[in-house]
């Protein structure tokens, strides 16, 4: 069965923010902490089926130097099905439009994921430098 679902640009809310974050089983964090963490994300765009949030994805960072995608979430049951990937086309976009010359693109990857965000041309860093990269070209 295909699923139809839109992407939104927008915040999900701090309560669809804690659903998300309680489906895949990510630590519980403090409101005020959501609250503001949402608050100040440069770009935010978020996955909603039948009128209810189904996934989710942030740009963080200074809006110059340092880009950081950060809670790319889809409730499991829609796992699978594209809905990631079209929440990273969306924020790729926006970073075409928004990352300058060698800006720094940076993500950390929850555990098997990485293969997925390798199509978008991040690498693996050393082991004992966790996390991702992007060194984002314009020319």
């Amino acid at each position: 069965m295909k699923h139809e679902y839109q992407i939104v640009e927008r915040s999900p809310t701090p309560e669809e923010y804690k659903k998300l974050r309680q489906a895949v089983r990510w630590v519980k964090l403090d409101d005020e902490a959501i609250r503001k963490g949402l608050e100040n994300s440069l770009f935010s765009v978020c996955a909603v089926f039948q009128g209810e949030i189904i996934g989710c994805g942030r740009v963080i960072g200074d809006d110059g130097i340092y880009f950081y995608i950060q809670d790319v979430i889809v409730l499991p049951e829609f796992q699978g099905k594209g809905v990631g990937k079209c929440i990273m086309n969306v924020i790729i976009e926006y970073l075409k439009t928004h990352a300058h010359n060698n800006s720094f693109i940076g993500l950390m990857a929850a555990k098997g994921v990485s293969a997925f965000y390798e199509k978008y041309g991040f690498k693996k860093r050393a082991n004992d430098a966790p996390g991702m990269f992007l060194m984002w070209k314009t020319r």
